[in-house]
């Protein structure tokens, strides 16, 4: 059976492979799955579903609550919301499901369905794979009473909002920051967050329209930010996606500050409170040496996972870290959140300047950044990436000359017929011509 469940929920263009009879059979079948579980036990389930500004997303919605209530859920409508403010709200209103409808930072057309387990996890592959399998079956419907009953929760992002800038403990004002809101989720929650803070905010693309999100803005389109930050001399800016759970910065000088460098400045912060679980940040094999070098020089400790923060979450549920997060800018703190947080972040990283005195430009220099070149090398077999001899004695004989001044990384897609060769070294000239000469030899000995 081909798996619907990718690594971040059920994706696809919505109103063709993403169906509104798709989200409403889901729907059923994770209520059917999660009673069969004994979720639902001694009260009458509840779920939550949020989404995001996608014009699809309304009709999805309108899928999902069907299918819930249909299957005798009651369901609270809370309106646009970041994904990371439906799983706070799954938590807080003590729900057995949160849904979330977005497909984060992915172009406007697409669309995509999240499940969240009381608390606001994320549902484990089991459950996932349950209810894939549970797809079509006849079941006995509900009826009179026992159907759900739909509500709309009005105040969600306030809660939300409240929530976030709860977690801080020193005031943000006299600071001024930017925030590109990415036409998304947060348009609201973001601004109001960081205002009751007392921080003064300059949202930008915070107009969304239901075909505008990620459109030339947020966190994969930094120009605008950059432009805006120096414009209104602001001390930083913040970009989020278009589902906030993740977020990239810049400096007062304009220049980006990505998530490893985000990732560092919060080690530090966390390290300096006591408040860093066993004195180790969770970051993925792509991230950049120079941060893992830096967190060396503190004596912070680096565990590293495979790419996507599933698996940085994974690593700190299971060993009790507190802290984990990409290069892209997804940053799990888990004292405050079950998830990536794209506003939570940004307020905490604003607190850190606050109660430093430093610039973000001065704190993200705590590490500096290898130059790194990533070539992917198309219509290859992948499988053999760790087999061939010839590709290995290659690898070998560059780190060898590279030594502790930098690193390769080879990386099977886990989608495409795609090798990533991935090198970092101390100017940019070297690291291409390492990648360059992996990458001909990874075309040469994995040819199809």
């Amino acid at each position: 059976m081909t798996r619907l469940f990718g690594t971040d929920g059920v994706r696809g263009l919505a109103n063709a492979s993403l169906t509104a009879e798709l989200a409403l059979d889901l729907s059923v079948c994770a209520a059917h799955v999660l009673a069969d579980r004994g979720e639902f036990e001694g009260h009458r389930p509840l779920a939550v579903v949020g989404r995001d500004t996608r014009i699809s997303g309304q009709f999805l919605e309108a899928a999902v609550v069907a299918g819930l209530a249909s299957a005798g859920v009651d369901v609270l409508l809370l309106g646009v919301l970041p994904t990371p403010g439906v799983a706070y709200m799954t938590e807080r209103l003590d729900a057995d499901l949160g849904v979330m409808l977005s497909a984060s930072h992915n172009p406007m057309p697409d669309n995509g369905i999240k499940f969240l387990a009381r608390g606001g996890h994320k549902l484990d592959d089991a459950i996932e794979i349950a209810i894939e399998r549970r797809m079509g079956e006849p079941w006995d419907r509900p009826t009179g009473g026992d159907v759900g009953r739909v509500r709309v929760y009005d105040s969600a992002v306030q809660e939300y909002a409240a929530h976030l800038e709860s977690t801080i403990t020193h005031p943000l004002v006299g600071l001024k920051v930017v925030l590109d809101c990415a036409e998304g989720a947060a348009h609201a929650a973001g601004p109001r967050a960081l205002e009751d803070a007392g921080a003064t905010v300059i949202a930008i693309h915070a107009d969304p329209d239901g075909l505008n999100i990620n459109d030339d803005c947020g966190s994969t389109h930094m120009g605008s930010l950059q432009a805006a930050v120096v414009e209104h001399g602001a001390h930083a800016g913040f970009a989020l996606d278009g589902d906030a759970d993740r977020c990239l910065a810049v400096d007062a000088d304009g220049n980006i500050v990505d998530g490893d460098q985000i990732l560092a400045i919060l080690s530090l912060s966390l390290l300096e409170q006591g408040r860093l679980a066993k004195d180790t940040v969770v970051a993925t094999v792509m991230s950049n040496l120079g941060f893992v070098q830096a967190m060396r020089a503190h004596d912070v400790g680096v565990r590293q996972t495979k790419v996507g923060d599933r698996y940085v979450l994974e690593a700190m549920k299971v060993s009790g870290y507190s802290l984990g997060g990409e290069q892209s800018g997804h940053v799990i703190l888990s004292d405050h959140a079950t998830t990536g947080d794209g506003i939570l972040t940004t307020l905490h990283v604003m607190e850190r300047m606050a109660t430093t005195g430093k610039s973000l430009a001065e704190l993200a220099s705590v590490m500096t950044r290898l130059p790194q070149v990533l070539i992917n090398v198309s219509g290859v077999d992948k499988s053999r990436t760790d087999e061939d001899a010839v590709l290995a004695a290659a690898v070998a004989e560059e780190e060898a000359a590279l030594g502790e001044r930098g690193r390769i990384l080879l990386r099977p897609s886990g989608t495409e017929p795609i090798v990533r060769v991935m090198v970092e070294a101390p100017t940019q000239d070297e690291a291409q011509g390492v990648a360059s000469r992996l990458a001909d030899v990874v075309e040469r000995q994995l040819a199809l």
